[in-house]
């Protein structure tokens, strides 16, 4: 059997403050950072894991948080070294980190592209002060322009800009204007979503008053509709880009491919020769996960029949692309014929075309996703 792409997650837990939003593993900044001490914690973590490799090279590296870009441009050198020579990157292989618009961290986008990074993500959120200061943000609207003209000056391959909708009191007209001075920022790709409120955030224990659900349609609607007309093409729920821009390592998670993850609380995707899929988790608090006398690994399980359906159908299907028939019972141990009864379901309730080769979810089908999910639980 051949093994789907492997890429790599590598998470990095601090930022200035915690969002209200936010239900990421993420840690408010105390005092320095222990920046080569976690660094060799996540060469550590990485050692540990070479067994899952089986001979692949690393596709695509997504660095998350918190805040990476709180880590000097020398710490992603000497990570993205040791990546290099412990498993090797393929010739074309995608590099992204993920920043804040905060003046002090866009000032080291020169340096991440020297240590081998060659996409950076943006964490805008809003053009608007008063919806910022709402969401918790410590930057202004100044710093998002002035970072995204960063990332065009920095000789990145790519970038691309994240922005929220739905926000506290905002209206159509905000959401609109917000995406339109975002398009006028010309990134190569634009991550649009709505705002949801998470169990165990600030926001889920005092809930902001969020627009309606026929303004977020329409947000949703008109949306669509100024970012097709400036050429973004839309290849997942909430990812848009010009043609050729399209996220590498978002592609391998919703094609089900393969991802090792290493850092606190990191997440991980493992098939075998068998077909067989393990999910791990590392440790998930800085202080335990660099505390040496305990594994980096906190739990890993296999990923069961009844499940694996579910998890496929959830990632496959959040792509605008079809998904081929093949992939099925090549990337899991599922036949074509165990789904048949929730397929024929889906088709017959408008929600997915069956075009002999491929099913296609159409647009009813991405609007109530949910329901689509559903049938394969």
């Amino acid at each position: 059997m051949s093994l789907p792409p492997l890429s790599l997650y590598v998470h990095v837990p601090w930022c200035v403050q915690k969002c209200p939003y936010c239900d990421f593993n993420s840690h408010g900044q105390k005092g320095t950072i222990p920046e080569k001490e976690y660094v060799q914690h996540l060469i550590d973590d990485l050692k540990a894991d070479l067994h899952l490799v089986q001979g692949r090279k690393i596709h695509s590296i997504f660095i998350g948080g918190g805040t990476p870009s709180l880590l000097t441009g020398d710490a992603y050198t000497r990570l993205l070294g040791e990546v290099d020579r412990l498993i090797g990157l393929s010739d074309d292989c995608e590099i992204t980190l993920e920043a804040n618009p905060g003046t002090v961290e866009t000032g080291r986008f020169k340096e991440y592209v020297a240590a081998g990074i060659n996409r950076i993500s943006i964490g805008v959120q809003s053009m608007q002060n008063d919806k910022l200061k709402a969401l918790g943000r410590i930057h202004g609207a100044d710093e998002a322009s002035y970072a995204a003209k960063q990332a065009h000056q920095a000789g990145l391959n790519s970038f691309n800009l994240d922005l929220m909708h739905g926000l506290p009191g905002q209206s159509l007209e905000d959401a609109l204007g917000d995406l339109e001075k975002i398009i006028a920022l010309n990134p190569p790709h634009i991550s649009w979503y709505q705002l949801t409120i998470e169990p165990n955030t600030q926001f889920a224990s005092k809930p902001p008053t969020l627009p309606h659900d026929d303004i977020l349609w329409d947000i949703q609607e008109q949306g669509q509709a100024l970012l097709a007309a400036a050429g973004y093409e839309q290849y997942e729920i909430s990812g848009y880009a010009k043609p050729g821009y399209q996220c590498r390592h978002n592609l391998n998670y919703w094609r089900f491919g393969d991802y090792l993850g290493i850092g606190c609380g990191a997440h991980g995707k493992i098939t075998d020769e068998n077909k067989v899929i393990t999910r791990t988790v590392k440790v998930k608090h800085p202080r335990g996960y660099m505390d040496l006398a305990k594994p980096y690994l906190y739990e890993q399980w296999q990923v069961t029949e009844d499940d694996l359906a579910f998890e496929f159908f959830m990632n496959r299907f959040r792509l605008v692309e079809p998904c081929p028939k093949a992939d099925l019972p090549l990337l899991t141990s599922l036949s074509l014929q165990s789904q048949e009864q929730a397929l024929t379901e889906a088709i017959t309730k408008g929600l997915l075309i069956d075009d002999k080769d491929n099913w296609q979810v159409n647009q009813k089908g991405h609007r109530f996703l949910n329901d689509l999910l559903e049938l394969f639980v």
